[in-house]
């Protein structure tokens, strides 16, 4: 294998030619492709870290990219102290430094204060916010006074495994906890049904028969190993917030749990005539929180693939420059100044600027506006951009994480990051719950245990067993989960259950234009033709599409437009799309016109148009001044001018055909108004919701567009970026937001809002970055989702009130030994029906919408 075939020792990275850089390490000759890499690897193996090594899985993908080593590391993690390390992790390399790493083991509001509070107390740690749906934590830290290995140290002393934050490693940590939870939820169901037999002859006479105590003792048998395997994660989380001082919603699962069980085995080794044993209790407890928890689970890997997609976008590969030759690299081995070649159809890897060649370049994903924007010599390109037409060289100005693409990856991290864990009613309730429940439990047993040892234990688990929070643990995912269901019926689909609860209180919906408000597909609105005879002025005809339009052209207007679809035809622009587009649908191509004379000379000029020649004469599509170079001075230009002004403010494009001697015609091409946009605006004002205009365009089209819909608030011209500060800025002033968008440029103000919703025939990164998305792209779905939503927040304070009045009545009862814990094991899933039933009614209060 020749030495250009090799690949370095640390980073992998192909090996220079011509220049041998090795060294001896461990009794093996290693290879480099620079001192810097020579000087690591030798770093690392002196400091007897050379596992580094080992646990990277350096592989080449189909693509030739070079995969990132994985983060599953639970030893050594001294190795991510190193800068060579960090610099895949962290952006940048000074003393201040920040990351996102993957915590392992997050499950609930608890964890993140749990988390978060150890930090704050964490020397040299500035900041640190956790992403409870990613299980993210954004980490801010003086790297003079700790390193990262200390506070990831920290972090497992917690109970929480921690890792540099990688998108693919992350979805497949994320995969392996939902199938372990799933494992451990089909126990508990498999035991589950099996108790349910035992019950049920219990309950029908056997525990008076001989039989009773193989019942009892069967029961037993099904129900320890369900406690101790499908029960692990609410011991483990209780134990790790009792030692931390913090009181979870694990707690009172395991002492409910374990309460019940533990006096089932005392009924059982004792013998008792009058006690019952409750191992069904138990089983069906753990069963159906288990099943809570995993279908919440499902939903934390959606965070994860919206950062995928985003990085799915930056391409892997790209052509470098050397000489007069050229070399595929990956783009993270290329540097600021290096010259890399672009071909037509290839997204351009890198931000740079042209120095070499002329094309139009797709920017949608930037801008949001889907026209291609031509590019010259000294214009900039955007990494994930799309080369249309022409070759390009480009030198390169950012790389990676620093390019506009790295930025918006950046932004989605980021706000997913800030964005606060949401803290229901319930989970800020049930330390006082528990606190208060344990209280009564302990008082009733010393009150009764001076009548009777088993009557007090009886009474104390039924005080247990009654006040057990699954009616009021219930009563906010239930409701939630129907209205889920509800909405997705309807065409809307809620990715997390809290944001229905927010978009509850929201009242400013700020609108996307292109695509959202828009059909966002350019489609032919209007024609003006001209037949250029000699010596006659020539009169510009209007004509607008209808069904009778083939009827109502001329023979030479029929000729000009099919063979101006027939030229487009050559194209891969988006306007010459709907051009051809428009000539198929009123049967105005070459062919159904009978007409068979070939183009010659087809050429495309980047940036202007496409142009033939047809019967010796010159036939050309394109823009007005290109058109006017060729075409020289026409009296009908300044009247056509006139015309078509109108429609460029309103930010229609106009593109002009032309043939020699012969005719033109002037194409208005637009992205149309939604047939219902202007009706929902109405309807949304109407009921006090304000709205605003949120878009890339220009201002005087983003104006324009307001005024035909009726919106007060316009906010043009804005990147990115921007369109996230804009979000923030509104919320720092006090509002809650909805954002509604569709585009890849979108997605960080979506995750920036309260409340991000994204329009089905939208993007993949737009949809993965929103909480709620519109199947359909119905805008009238958006006022339902918003009244859903008020009569979710509704039902979850019915649901409360139903479960605190449940307590109110039954707890006193059981404290006077009134109510057994056989009736108590009754009682208790009544309220839960109680809950369940109301949360219901919103099916019925949404069945025909």
């Amino acid at each position: 294998m020749s030495q250009a075939d090799q690949h370095c020792d640390h980073c992998h990275l192909p090996l220079p030619e011509g220049e041998d850089i090795s060294a001896t390490i461990n009794n093996q000759k290693m290879h480099f492709c620079c001192y810097g890499c020579k000087t690591v690897c030798e770093t690392i193996y002196g400091a007897g870290m050379d596992g580094f090594y080992q646990r990277l899985s350096y592989q080449q993908d189909i693509d030739g990219d070079i995969l990132k080593p994985p983060p599953e590391i639970n030893s050594e993690l001294e190795v991510y102290d190193l800068d060579e390390v960090q610099g895949e992790f962290v952006d940048a390399l000074g003393d201040i430094r920040e990351i996102h790493l993957l915590v392992e083991g997050i499950h609930c509001a608890a964890c993140v204060w749990l988390i978060e509070r150890s930090l704050d107390n964490a020397t040299g740690v500035i900041q640190g916010n956790v992403n409870l749906s990613a299980k993210k934590l954004h980490l801010k830290w003086d790297n003079r006074e700790t390193k990262l290995s200390a506070i990831l140290h920290t972090l497992g002393q917690i109970g929480y495994a921690a890792v540099p934050f990688d998108p693919e490693a992350a979805e497949g940590q994320i995969k392996k906890h939902n199938r372990q939870l799933l494992f451990r939820l089909g126990f508990a169901g498999f035991a589950a049904m099996n108790l349910m037999w035992i019950s049920i002859a219990l309950y029908t006479g056997a525990d008076e028969g001989q039989f009773k105590e193989l019942f009892y003792w069967l029961g037993l048998g099904l129900a320890t190993p369900t406690l101790i395997y499908s029960g692990y994660p609410f011991y483990r989380g209780a134990i790790t917030g009792l030692i931390n001082r913090h009181l979870t919603m694990d707690l009172p699962i395991a002492i409910g749990a374990t309460i019940t069980y533990l006096y089932s085995c005392y009924v059982v080794i004792i013998g008792s005539e009058i006690a019952h044993v409750y191992f069904d209790t138990v089983v069906n407890f753990i069963f159906v929180i288990l099943t809570g928890r995993y279908l919440e689970a499902m939903s934390k890997r959606l965070a994860v693939q919206s950062t995928q997609r985003l990085l799915d976008l930056q391409p892997k590969i790209s052509t470098l420059i050397i000489g007069d030759e050229t070399k595929i690299v990956p783009v993270r081995a290329l540097q600021k100044g290096d010259k890399v070649l672009v071909k037509a159809g290839e997204k351009i890897p890198v931000d740079g600027v042209i120095i070499k060649g002329e094309s139009v370049v797709d920017e949608s994903m930037l801008t949001g506006e889907f026209v291609p924007m031509a590019k010259f010599i000294g214009d900039s390109v955007s990494a994930g951009t799309t080369n249309k037409e022409g070759v390009l060289t480009v030198e390169v100005s950012r790389t990676l994480k620093n390019t506009a693409l790295g930025k918006i990856i950046h932004l989605v991290d980021e706000a997913q990051a800030t964005k606060a864990p949401i803290q229901c009613t319930a989970d800020r309730v049930i330390p006082w719950f528990v606190s208060i429940t344990l209280i009564l439990a302990t008082v009733t047993f010393l009150f009764w245990l001076t009548v009777d040892f088993e009557l007090a234990l009886m009474a104390a688990t039924s005080v247990l067993i009654i006040t057990c929070p699954c009616a009021f643990g219930l009563a906010t995912p239930m409701a939630i989960a129907v209205a889920t269901g509800v909405g997705a019926r309807m065409g809307v689909l809620v990715k997390h259950g809290a944001v229905l609860e927010i978009l509850s209180s929201i009242k400013h919906f700020v609108f996307d234009k292109t695509g959202t408000l828009t059909q966002g597909k350019m489609l032919v609105s209007t024609l003006f033709y001209a037949a250029l005879e000699q010596d006659e002025q020539p009169i510009l005809r209007k004509i607008e599409p209808d069904e009778q339009l083939l009827e109502r052209l001329s023979k030479k207007e029929k000729q000009l437009l099919s063979l101006a679809s027939y030229l487009e035809s050559h194209s891969e622009h988006m306007i010459a799309k709907a051009i051809v587009n428009f000539a198929q649908c009123y049967s105005l191509t070459r062919n159904e016109l009978n007409n068979s004379a070939e183009l010659e000379h087809i050429k495309v000029t980047s940036g202007s148009g496409i142009s033939a020649s047809y019967q010796g004469k010159k036939l050309a599509i394109g823009s007005l001044l290109w058109i006017r170079q060729m075409a020289g001075d026409l009296a009908v230009w300044p009247q056509l001018e006139a015309q078509v002004q109108e429609y460029q403010l309103s930010g229609s494009t106009v593109i002009y055909a032309w043939l020699e001697n012969e005719s033109i015609c002037a194409y208005v091409v637009e992205d149309k108004v939604r047939d219902n946009a202007v009706d929902i605006v109405a309807q949304m004002k109407a009921q006090n919701f304000a709205v605003t205009l949120l878009s890339g365009d220009k201002q005087e089209v983003a104006d324009y567009m307001a005024n035909k819909l009726g919106i007060d608030e316009v906010i043009a011209e804005v990147m990115p970026d921007e369109k996230d500060q804009v979000i923030q800025q509104k919320q720092q002033q006090g509002h809650l937001i909805a954002m509604v968008g569709d585009g890849i440029n979108d997605a960080p103000a979506l995750v920036r809002a309260d409340v991000g919703i994204a329009m089905g025939s939208g993007t993949d990164v737009s949809i993965d970055s929103a909480d709620i998305i519109l199947v359909n792209g119905e805008l009238e779905k958006i006022p339902l989702a918003a009244e859903l939503s008020r009569a979710t927040l509704k039902t979850i304070k019915q649901n409360i009130g139903i479960s605190i009045v449940y307590n109110i009545i039954m707890v006193p009862l059981a404290m006077a030994a009134m109510i057994t814990p056989l009736v108590a094991a009754v009682a208790m899933p009544l309220s839960s029906l109680l809950v369940i039933g109301n949360a219901a009614r919103l099916r019925w209060r949404f069945k025909n919408r």
